[in-house]
């Protein structure tokens, strides 16, 4: 009589899953069409202060009984904090204040293809030909992107500065990823989200005073406040609950799957509250991303 329940339990990792993508994909929106009113930094250092109130009272208890792990782990722990909260957030908000965010959300769609080249570059993981054949192909669909379809913009090197920064972003999210084979096994999931947290918003503190000092701050208002807000509690907070709380259930590779939703997505919000419309170069470009990211995953680990 009890085996019907994981066809539920499963359904709803995949609803927990669908949501995670689409809170992540409007964070692209929300940090385009908020850029005059919250400069990325701020929007950035603001959304894990709001992540972490949120998370705390979770996690105290866990961290209470697991403090003297969490010191003894805090070089790894400030690592995936720096990489995966302080700077994969500024460069993304930094990013997507100077692009659309239709660019942003396809160029991040790339990010499976940087991990897998970052796990050959920094862990030796042989890559197959098709696995060759797949980063190839991804990586002239970023570049499409990139150039807007126009190769003389890559001859010329005046690519959108804005561009660069989002695969910066992806990179360092890459990187976050790939050294997760560091986290400590023991350390409770709470735990350990509560530590990056707390290490990311250690990393973001002095570059967003630099920001306010240098005059770039907060214009008050509802659109500031509630973009704040949303960034902390959805993308942020509950993003990343829903997303291990799927993973968990489904596993990573299944759930990774999930992320080839972003696209779609990031373009109908973005023509839906910014008005910004797809053109054939985004179209062209984000085939050939999921095109190689096709290729990658046919081969077996």
């Amino acid at each position: 009589m009890d085996a019907p329940s994981p066809a539920p339990s499963r359904a709803f990792a995949y609803l927990l899953l669908t949501l995670t993508v689409l809170f992540w994909s409007a964070n692209w929106v929300v940090g385009r069409g908020i850029r005059d009113d919250v400069p990325p930094l701020a929007l950035s250092f603001w959304r894990w202060v709001i992540a972490f109130a949120c998370l705390l009272p979770w996690a105290w208890p866990h961290l209470r009984a697991q403090w003297r792990e969490v010191i003894a782990h805090w070089k790894v722990l400030a690592l995936l904090g720096l990489f995966g909260g302080a700077c994969h957030n500024a460069l993304t908000y930094t990013g997507v204040a100077l692009t659309t965010a239709t660019n942003g959300v396809l160029l991040a769609s790339a990010t499976p293809i940087m991990i897998i080249g970052l796990s050959w570059a920094l862990l030796g993981k042989r890559l197959s030909r098709l696995e060759w054949l797949g980063v190839m192909v991804s990586f002239t669909g970023v570049m499409a992107i990139i150039a807007q379809g126009e190769m003389a913009r890559l001859l010329d090197l005046r690519p959108n500065a804005g561009d660069l920064w989002v695969l910066a972003a992806m990179l360092f999210w890459a990187l976050y990823t790939v050294l997760l084979v560091h986290r400590p096994p023991t350390l409770h999931a709470l735990s350990f989200l509560a530590a990056i947290t707390l290490w990311g918003l250690v990393g973001l503190a002095p570059f967003y005073l630099w920001e306010a000092v240098s005059g770039k701050l907060i214009v008050p208002g509802v659109p500031a406040f509630a973009a704040i807000a949303y960034a902390g509690i959805f993308p942020a907070a509950l993003g990343f609950i829903f997303w291990n709380r799927a993973v968990a259930e489904v596993g990573g590779n299944r759930a990774g799957q999930f992320m080839h939703l972003m696209p779609a997505f990031g373009t109908l919000l973005a023509m839906l509250f910014l008005g910004e419309q797809p053109a054939l170069y985004h179209l062209a470009g984000i085939a050939l991303i999921l095109a190689g990211i096709f290729l990658t995953t046919r081969v077996r680990a």
